[in-house]
């Protein structure tokens, strides 16, 4: 190995050493490179190394930093963010799952298959992961036990429908990830759509199936009215704002009305007029509103500070160069290469949030992926269509993180909102089928890559 390469290794186990101190991770990304910018200045000149480093990179950094602060596609994170903490107090959550349990009260899981669509909803209004979670288990957890369910598929049902607003566009993480990799934000949204409903379709039939064959573990509710056209009148009444909300921000991006920033700015003035619809608009939830954007935004905005400093360092000792050698020498093909990236993806979602793995690792393995040949059918259409479908890849490689023990993000989110009865291993046990149907969802799509590029080739034709 070259001596930069021992510099990398020595990096990345300096950062994950100070990730368990407790120090916020923005200061701990800024850090360690500060640091290693030191030890390379001081190893160059005393001892003869030449890894190139000096203040001067620093001063890169700066630069760097600028271009993200004056980054236009960037303005729309704030946005998303503000129409999704907006949606979670217009109540409109609250009056589709009154309305839709009426209408599923006489299926066996029924109420689980009303999470669930619910979550979808949310996931293409809000993008927000947090929020969604919390949002569903307050919603619904009280509801499920009340009629029986069996705890683990409720804690599952819960916390896996609220992931998906990681995937379903418009996330805020696809923003990221576009602008990252020079791809079209437009592209990625179109790209996740499909895969994120698969995993949605998979939730449900596993739902109705165990359901089935266990009536126990998800009892119809009883006293329940026979379904008329009123109920179903109800449930549209109440769909049809949060999905005309959708229509206009995806709608106008797909259609090529507006860009997704532009969109972002929709999505917020609608989320606002759907809380003043439903009387829930008043000085005190805007200002939790703001609140939450600002802390939020601030939060990514000082990881992409901290993780720009690290990605930098990082490249000019060579840190590219020697994951592309690590990668490239695996002697497993194409797809076994494939196979290691999403592993280690997956595995440090254990530790990482999205954030850092798209700032950090996602610019330093999607090239290693455009030299391995994979042949990806674009329809002639979508530019880069290798890239776009890696991309989606690495994104529900994410999703299923956020899910996993010990350190699953949505796990924790959940359990804040649970009785005290209910303990963390309840929710262990209920999410680890959601995780093997993530699992066989990621593997349709490592094997369909169409599923991915079929929807952007057809709305450019």
């Amino acid at each position: 190995m070259e001596t930069g390469d021992y510099f990398v290794i020595a990096m990345f186990l300096t950062f994950v050493g100070f990730l368990f101190t407790g120090f916020p991770v923005a200061w701990v990304l800024g850090g360690v490179a500060v640091l290693f910018t030191l030890i390379a200045t001081i190893a160059d000149t005393w001892f003869g190394t030449m890894t190139g480093l000096d203040y001067i990179t620093l001063g890169m950094a700066v630069n760097r930093i600028f271009k993200y602060m004056d980054n236009w596609v960037l303005v729309a994170l704030p946005m998303f963010i503000f129409m999704g903490l907006m949606l979670d107090k217009s109540g409109i959550a609250e009056k589709m799952m009154e309305s839709m349990q009426e209408l599923f009260g006489k299926i066996h899981g029924g109420l689980a298959v009303t999470v669930t669509l619910i979550g979808i909803v949310l996931a293409a209004s809000t993008g927000i992961i947090g929020a969604s979670v919390v949002l569903l288990g307050l919603l619904s957890l009280p509801a499920m036990t009340k009629q029986g369910y069996s705890k683990t598929l409720a804690l599952g049902t819960i916390a896996s429908a609220g992931t998906l607003g990681i995937l379903i566009p418009p996330s805020i993480m696809l923003v990221i990830m576009a602008d990252q990799l020079a791809l079209s934000v437009g592209d990625l949204f179109m790209g996740a759509v499909i895969p994120g409903v698969l995993l949605g379709v998979l939730y449900i039939l596993y739902i109705l199936i165990y359901s089935f064959l266990k009536p126990d573990v998800a009892p119809v509710q009883k006293d329940r009215r026979p379904i008329e056209w009123k109920m179903i009148l109800d449930v549209l009444r109440t769909i049809l704002p949060p999905v005309l909300l959708i229509i206009a921000v995806l709608g106008s991006i797909f259609a090529g009305i507006t860009t997704p920033t532009e969109a972002s700015g929709v999505g917020a003035l609608g989320a606002t007029i759907l809380a003043a619809y439903n009387k829930r608009l008043n000085f005190s939830v805007v200002v939790d509103v703001m609140k939450g954007c600002f802390n939020t935004t601030a939060y990514i905005f000082a990881i992409f500070l901290g993780a720009t400093t690290f990605a930098l360092v990082l490249r000019c000792l060579g840190g590219d160069e020697f994951i592309e050698r690590i990668l490239t020498g695996i002697p497993f093909g194409p797809y076994g290469i494939l196979g290691v990236i999403l592993g280690c993806i997956f595995f440090l979602g254990f530790f990482l949030d999205w954030i850092e793995i798209t700032l950090i690792i996602l610019p330093l393995i999607a090239p290693v992926i455009s030299s391995l040949g994979f042949s990806v059918n674009g329809f002639d259409v979508v530019s880069n269509p290798e890239l776009l479908w890696f991309v989606i890849l690495v994104a529900v490689t994410l999703q299923t993180s956020f899910l996993t023990p010990p350190v699953g993000f949505a796990l924790f989110y959940l359990k804040g909102v649970c009785p005290p009865d209910i303990q963390l291993i309840d929710i262990y046990k209920g999410v680890v089928p959601f995780i093997i149907l993530q699992l066989i969802g990621l593997s349709l799509i490592v094997l369909w890559p169409e599923l991915v590029t079929w929807l952007p080739a057809y709305v450019y034709k």
